[in-house]
């Protein structure tokens, strides 16, 4: 009987081993179980067919990226700039495809070509100029994105159809994106395990100087390296354009901190000889899963990137754990070593769908809220302008009995995508949209449209897709209206600077277009100076206090909102309001202060409160079948200080 008690408890004690070290090997993978499973009893709407794809296809870009940078990572290497060449590729096939008529095989080639040159740039100042990597790749961050702006003249280029369907579906329901995901993770994978220059990637990140007394050509293989970095850049650039159906000069902006994220929360060692292809996958989908399932969870914006950023710290804490209790290093595993690696990963798939299975019962039977549910996806909150349009929609949601849900793109028409595809997914209501890109926003636009979900475009319209309203204000009327106030300011003679918006937006454009239309009334105005200031006040300080160093005699200045004026209106100091004219646009509280005080000349208001209550009240009637008007303007207004006080905004 004793034997047999040791025994059991023998057993009892290899099995809870087992178990412990199962996990510790497998950090990110038991990250990405707890949180399916957290996901999936918290929301009813995780754990559907439509979702699940949508998490696959929303991790593919940066799993693309991530496993390019997976080659740079393991050779104790680093890459900043996969985001801007991944821009840049797309922008040279939409160009030279679209808008030069190259076929479109060779503009693939091009955008391919594209990759690999930066990423050849890239080794060759590493590896011949001896410069750190962080340097030599944060200059190409620059320069990519430099040439991305100068090509597309800063507006998006259409891609070509044939390419376009790389970010459909087969048979209605298997993502392409998906796809080229699992095809480019084989391929990194394959390299990293079965090819001399995946060894030595392990062997100079493992000790570059023991890599290269051992006869290896260190020089020559990173030159390689980063040019395979450049390879998946090139292919996750082109499916990203493919999914928004156009070039966005600024696309991708950030992905690289999201692909290096997923590199090191797959057990890759920035200090380099450690990583594989299977884990930057598994980190690519904890990032996708904590961003679908925290929007369907209706968490803030802003919450969600402290959110992201805990799991990151504490995703990296637990492999360094592992590492210290001895579990298995994360190289290139013997067939043996595969072979588990399969068999883990075969047992974590049963039980992930065992307890989900279970813990969708949760959600079986219960009744959803009795309020109509919409979703409002903003273009970014980081401007009071949309923030104003939140407050109003909030305030007539709650006055109506409207459950709302907002999310902020961040001005990533790509992160737009993946929101509203969220919100189709979870079957809302309805959904009102206020594009970061008119285009980029038609495909998610069309999924929303075939889901027969009433979709309302407020600010912004959508080109190319089938909206039920329209709620704005004409942009390019209010350009021109910012232009005659400025003009007749001056009385139709003058010279003046012109604060662009950020490059590739729709309202940058339009309102770059109302003030040239403007200004045509007023030949005697000369425009001495052009540059975009990205919407943003201290762009606005910074870019005005570097114009009046070349134009020091200026007498007016229009920006394309009332954030960039402010900034302008610091960098003139006292001339502001006395020898300088400002024209804002947008109407914010901080921009009608600057009015009342007589340093803001005017602001083309737009009422953005009233937007945003018009787009919920459309929204509830489109919901509830009631006819809704095709367009629904809400005028402009010149605020100046005679009637600022009679404005209510």
């Amino acid at each position: 009987m004793a034997t047999d008690t040791l025994k059991s408890t023998s057993s009892a004690d290899s099995a809870t081993g087992g178990l412990r070290r199962l996990l510790l090997d497998n950090g990110a993978l038991t990250a990405l179980i707890v949180l399916v499973i957290a996901m999936s009893a918290l929301s009813g709407d995780f754990l559907t067919t439509d979702n699940l794809l949508n998490v696959g296809v929303q991790a593919a870009v940066t799993a693309i990226l991530a496993f390019g940078v997976t080659f740079v990572i393991v050779s104790a290497g680093i890459d900043l700039s996969v985001g801007s060449v991944a821009a840049l590729s797309a922008t040279v096939l939409a160009w030279s495809a679209s808008s030069h008529g190259v076929p479109v095989l060779i503009a693939v080639l091009l955008a391919v070509v594209t990759g690999i040159a930066a990423g050849l740039v890239n080794g060759f100042l590493i590896a011949y100029g001896k410069l750190p990597p962080f340097i030599a790749t944060l200059a190409m961050l620059s320069v990519a994105r430099g040439l991305s702006l100068v090509i597309s003249e800063g507006s998006p280029i259409a891609f070509p159809d044939s390419v376009s369907h790389l970010g459909d579906t087969l048979g209605g329901w298997l993502p392409v994106p998906v796809l080229v995901m699992v095809v480019m993770g084989l391929l990194a994978a394959f390299v990293l395990g079965r090819t001399y220059i995946g060894r030595s990637m392990y062997a100079i990140g493992g000790n570059e100087e023991a890599a290269r007394l051992s006869g290896l050509r260190v020089k020559k293989q990173k030159l390689a390296i980063y040019a395979l970095s450049g390879v998946f850049a090139a292919v996750a650039g082109v499916v990203l354009a493919a999914r928004l159906s156009s070039a966005q000069p600024q696309a991708a902006d950030g992905y690289e901190l999201d692909a290096i994220a997923a590199v090191v929360i797959g057990g890759a060692s920035l200090a380099g000889g450690t990583g594989k292809a299977s884990g930057t996958l598994i980190g690519a989908l904890i990032l996708a899963v904590l961003r679908n399932g925290l929007n369907l969870l209706n968490v803030s914006a802003f919450w969600q990137q402290v959110v992201i950023g805990v799991v990151i710290a504490l995703a990296v804490l637990l492999d360094t754990l592992r590492r210290k209790a001895g579990a298995t290093p994360v190289a290139g595993a013997s067939q043996g070593g595969k072979g588990r690696q399969a068999v883990t990963y075969g047992l974590a798939a049963v039980v992930t769908v065992a307890i989900v299975g279970a813990t969708s019962f949760l959600h079986n039977g219960s009744s959803s809220t009795a309020n109509p549910k919409v979703g409002l996806s903003l273009s970014t909150l980081n401007n009071p302008f949309f923030v104003q349009i939140r407050s109003g929609a909030q305030a007539e949601a709650k006055k109506l009995g409207v459950d709302l849900t907002v999310t902020d793109a961040q001005n990533d028409a790509s992160q737009q995508a993946n929101q509203l595809q969220n919100f189709t997914s979870s079957n809302l209501g309805a959904i009102i949209v206020n594009p970061v890109d008119s285009d980029a926003a038609s495909n998610s636009v069309k999924a929303a449209d075939k889901a027969k979900i009433p979709v309302i475009a407020v600010d912004r319209g959508v080109n190319k897709a089938s909206v039920d309203a329209l709620v704005a204000s004409d942009n390019v009327a209010g350009g021109e209206l910012a232009a005659k106030s400025i003009g007749e300011k001056l009385g139709g003679k003058g010279k003046i600077v012109i604060l662009q918006g950020q490059a590739g937006t729709s309202a940058a454009r339009e309102r770059a277009e109302g003030f040239a239309q403007g200004l045509k009334a007023y030949p005697g105005i000369r425009v001495v100076a052009q540059q975009p200031a990205d919407f943003d006040r201290t762009k606005g300080l910074d870019v005005m206090s570097n114009l009046l160093q070349a134009h020091p005699d200026v007498q007016g200045v229009i920006a394309a909102n009332d954030e960039m004026a402010l900034g302008a209106i610091k960098a003139l100091g006292s001339k502001a309001g006395t020898s300088v004219s400002v024209v804002g646009f947008d109407g914010t509280p901080d921009g009608l202060n600057a009015v009342k005080d007589g340093t803001l000349y005017a602001s083309v208001a737009q009422q953005p409160s009233q937007l945003g209550k018009i787009a919920v009240d459309n929204a509830l009637k489109a919901l509830e079948g009631k006819k809704v008007e095709e367009t629904i303007k809400v005028p402009v207004k010149v605020v100046t200080k005679e009637n600022v006080a009679g404005f209510t905004g």
